[in-house]
């Protein structure tokens, strides 16, 4: 099994990493918080999001091609990104402690880092076009 290091260097790398310390981070707060919905939240999406780690950085996708995993990659991020943001709406307007409130705004911005993974994901996905036709629009004749 070969494993793609300089893919930790690259933009969609660092925004996993960058998703799951948020995530991680927010999921530690609620557990200081003592906030057992929340945390369930928090750990399915750091596992999910550390799934798609280890799928790229092991390069399974390219084993399992029955799946195309760029397209399922930017549905969890936006659902994702959606379940996160009104969890932390939730945390944030309803917070009894402040462990809850720092986990809501930590997950504001895990969300944000999912909004833009998925975004920068599905700008890169073509749909219906040759390869031809998109060498041709970057200009790699």
């Amino acid at each position: 099994m070969e494993v793609d290091l300089p893919f930790l260097k690259s933009t969609k790398g660092l925004l996993k990493i960058a998703e799951m310390v948020c995530v991680f981070v927010a999921f530690v707060c609620y557990a200081v918080a003592s906030r057992p919905p929340y945390i369930a939240v928090t750990c399915m999406e750091f596992f999910i999001t550390f799934g798609f780690l280890l799928l790229y950085l092991l390069k399974l996708n390219k084993m399992f091609t029955l799946f195309f995993w760029p397209l399922i990659d930017v549905f969890n991020s936006f659902f994702a990104a959606a379940l996160m943001c009104i969890l932390s709406l939730v945390a944030v307007s309803t917070y009894t402690v402040k462990g809850t409130l720092s986990g809501g705004i930590v997950g504001f911005v895990a969300a944000a880092f999912w909004s833009l993974d998925g975004y920068i994901l599905f700008k890169k996905i073509t749909f219906n076009k040759s390869r031809t036709t998109t060498e041709d629009q970057t200009g790699k004749n």
